[in-house]
């Protein structure tokens, strides 16, 4: 797949996100920023370059990352 033509959808699932902050500080694009409770937003998705260390260092499973195809 062609990095042009390549998205990243990020979900976060606040049932099961415990506001440890880890998705935030591993994410090296600077795609997160924590609201007012220490929920992870997702502030800037095309800045994502699908490393997907939030998703593996989410200890609960509350980050996924999905690649969409564009074409």
């Amino acid at each position: 797949m062609n990095k042009t033509n390549m998205a990243v959808t990020i979900r976060i699932d606040e049932a099961f996100c415990k506001r440890c902050g880890f998705c935030i500080e591993f994410c090296n694009a600077n795609v997160y920023e924590a609201d007012k409770d220490g929920l992870p937003l997702v502030k800037d998705p095309e800045k994502c370059t699908n490393c997907r260390l939030c998703e593996l260092r989410c200890p609960d499973f509350a980050v996924s990352v999905e690649v969409v195809d564009n074409e």
